[in-house]
């Protein structure tokens, strides 16, 4: 019987890349996201590989929204969700003294608020099997200091020790959970940022930004059984900017 695998903010960039590969290794993924055209495209593709694959749709603005994913999520797994991948988040740039309110609580709704009670809803679950995996991604700015990155930052420092605090909650019970910290990375997220993602990626060993795939096999390697003596790690998929 092949693993249900729910990953959020699937329906672009390193989600997306994710949701493939793991259809290609035989789990049922499900989509989640809020563009429904967007997300049904996804779909589309991965049963037009022969993937099995279906999608919701979640804004994951508050616990609520969180809670009906899992909800949906499991009655589309057949009452079990193997692996949770928490890619959705946004990434506002700016000064701090700029940041409003509604703001700063929009991007810790999604960023940690999501995650938190999404794997409040599943992990219990996965506990009771024996089994599962949860791979968070978070962001090289979690580790550093940069102008203009603390509230960014700050949400994925919460999501690195949240992945640490789970791995000791929930490891003895057989569920691994673990994160991956991209650096620079090409999506449809980071177009916007134009030359300054180049910049950015030239200060590591790689030289370059990555593309979503590289990442994606990241979290895929961490959702997989090949990891099964891994937990509370957190895996840097920066093109080595963490040795420099």
């Amino acid at each position: 019987m092949s693993k249900t695998a729910l990953i959020t903010g699937s329906t672009s960039g390193i989600g997306r890349a994710t949701a493939e590969i793991l259809a290609t290794r035989g789990m049922h993924v499900i989509v989640s996201g809020r563009d429904a055209t967007r997300g049904e495209a996804v779909v589309a593709g991965i049963r037009a590989a022969g993937g099995q694959s279906d999608f919701v749709r979640a804004d994951l603005r508050d616990a609520a929204s969180a809670t009906g994913l899992a909800t949906d999520a499991l009655r589309l797994g057949g009452g079990a969700v193997d692996v949770l991948v928490n890619s959705a988040g946004i990434f506002p740039f700016g000064p701090t003294a700029d940041t409003t309110e509604d703001g700063f609580d929009t991007v810790y709704a999604l960023n940690v608020k999501a995650p938190y009670f999404l794997v409040a809803a599943l992990a219990p679950g996965m506990a009771e099997r024996g089994a599962g995996s949860i791979v968070n991604v978070t962001t090289m700015v979690a580790e550093f200091g940069a102008a203009g990155m603390g509230l960014y930052g700050s949400t994925k420092a919460a999501l690195v020790l949240l992945t640490k605090s789970w791995a000791a909650e929930f490891g003895p019970a057989g569920v691994r959970v673990n994160a991956v910290s991209p650096g620079p990375t090409r999506t449809e997220g980071t177009a916007a940022m134009g030359e300054a993602l180049d910049q950015l990626a030239a200060a590591g060993p790689a030289g370059r930004p990555g593309t979503a795939h590289e990442v994606a096999e990241a979290i895929a390697f961490l959702a997989s059984d090949a990891a099964s003596f891994v937990h509370g790690a957190v895996l840097p998929a920066d093109g080595g900017r963490i040795a420099v």
